[in-house]
């Protein structure tokens, strides 16, 4: 599977080995649906070290090889992007999965507009199935060279999402009684690394908290609702690197100065600032949103 088409991007990290794009089509063609312990190599697009795996899970549409077929020739057209699994915890649906990209790659070369509408034309939904979550996951070495800085980055995230959990809270559509079964808050402490010191020793519900750390290579961010509005995938994915670059150059005391008001007025991305209006969530004049699927 390694002899015809292009390489890509390597990384002795994790040790990949990528397919060419014509091997990737293949294996998609064969076994177009994975259990849910598949773990490929992955295949890294763009320019690291914050790349970005996107978690999307659709229901109602069935578990059904030729419909994962269709997505992934859209996804998989020009570069090995994604591939889909199965989901237990879903009614009748299917898991899609990307491969780490680059922010860069997620908002312009990963062709969510196209994936989505082809996915309500099968019949899939997220947003409106209440089974359905998306999360993102972001590699650990985005948040600093050495497992200090690491840490140090990773509790400000954790205190952010505490400080700001209400408006995180009304960003993600989800309802408080969703969260406290897939994505638990760990609770306010005055101090990041206190946080972060409960999550690692004290905190024991497993995966379904709001920030996994249990991936060894990544950051699991499990908060935000699933859906197949492209503007909502994407306002999510320049939310979370806005609180990455929060964590990474901030100070803890910073941090803990910053109040949401001045967090969005920051916040430039058209995508993002979309949807913190639609959401109330901005310091400007709300707008009227369009129904999520």
């Amino acid at each position: 599977v390694r002899e015809t088409g292009a390489y890509y991007e390597e990384s002795d990290e994790f040790d990949e080995r990528p397919y060419c794009l014509d091997c990737f089509h293949t294996l998609s063609r064969d076994k177009p649906i994975h259990d849910y312990y598949y773990k490929p190599e992955p295949i890294f697009q763009g320019e690291g070290p914050r790349f970005f795996g996107v978690e999307l899970e659709l229901d109602q549409g069935g578990e059904d090889p030729d419909s994962a077929r269709a997505l992934l020739d859209i996804a998989n057209a020009g570069y090995p992007l994604m591939y889909i699994k199965h989901d237990g915890s879903l009614d009748d649906g299917l898991e899609l999965v990307t491969h780490p990209l680059s922010l860069d790659w997620q908002l312009h070369a990963m062709p969510w507009e196209d994936v989505c509408r082809k996915a309500l034309s099968l019949g899939y939904r997220s947003h409106r199935a209440s089974t359905c979550g998306l999360h993102i996951h972001v590699s650990r070495a985005a948040f600093g060279p050495t497992q200090q800085e690491q840490d140090q980055a990773i509790a400000r995230v954790l205190y952010f999402f505490e400080k700001h959990w209400e408006e995180l809270l009304k960003f993600s559509r989800r309802t408080q009684r969703q969260l406290e079964r897939w994505a638990a808050r760990y609770g306010y402490k005055e101090h990041p690394m206190d946080i972060l010191d409960f999550a690692k020793k004290g905190y024991h519900g497993g995966r379904y908290t709001c920030v996994n750390l249990q991936n060894p290579d990544t950051v699991e961010f499990r908060m935000f609702r699933g859906t197949l509005k492209t503007n909502t995938i994407l306002a999510t994915l320049e939310l979370i690197d806005r609180i990455c670059d929060a964590a990474v150059h901030l100070s803890d005391e910073e941090l803990k100065g910053m109040a949401w008001t001045t967090f969005v007025s920051g916040c430039q991305q058209p995508e993002l600032v979309q949807y913190l209006k639609e959401r109330r969530l901005y310091v400007n004049e709300p707008v009227e949103s369009e129904e999520e699927s």
